[in-house]
């Protein structure tokens, strides 16, 4: 994983909604920078995704700013094309960037592992907290609320310490090229 206090890597990504590049600069937030790793067709990310519009409404408003990233092989996973995945932000109402990361470059960069993948940056940028967004997954039954993430976000805006608890996400691993595979999978 990440460790704590590493300065988020920079990227330049196509936004699929926009259509336009962005930069890690252009959207990083005044407060505090979300960049979480989703794709289209994870049922870990299904489960949880309608949250993601209350979580940036929530946040959005404090100085939060929020970057998707799908970094999945879309030769194997057609739906988790471009295309595909403005049409799924627009459905849902997403207002915050769905970048794509064709090279899976970036996601090597964040020592990205599955989707959903959370890391939560501080106004310089500095890794705060990489975990999961709550307890719930497709099949126990535990609501989703968010709580973890939640619990981060507001703690890093109150201006305390990191959570010292930090649940890494569980969910689809990321659809690597083949021979791309990052060498931290061991």
């Amino acid at each position: 994983m990440l460790p704590l206090g590493t300065k988020a890597p920079d990227f330049t990504l196509p936004n699929t909604v926009s259509g336009e590049d962005i930069t890690l600069e252009e959207v990083r937030g005044t407060k505090a920078t979300l960049v979480f790793f989703i794709s289209n067709h994870c049922p870990y990310v299904i489960h949880v995704r309608d949250h993601f519009k209350a979580i940036y409404d929530d946040f959005n408003t404090q100085g939060v700013s929020f970057i998707a990233i799908s970094a999945n092989d879309v030769e194997t996973y057609p739906v988790d094309a471009p295309v595909h995945m403005k049409e799924l932000a627009e459905e849902k109402g997403w207002e915050f960037p769905y970048c794509y990361d064709e090279s899976q470059k970036v996601a090597q960069n964040y020592k990205a592992a599955c989707t959903p993948d959370f890391f939560l940056f501080d106004s310089e940028l500095k890794l705060y907290y990489r975990g999961q967004l709550d307890t719930s997954r497709p099949k126990n039954k535990e609501p989703v609320t968010g709580k973890d993430l939640r619990n981060a976000l507001n703690a890093l805006i109150a201006g305390e310490k990191p959570p010292e608890v930090q649940i890494p996400s569980i969910g689809c691993n990321i659809k690597w090229k083949e021979g791309n595979e990052p060498e931290y999978f061991g």
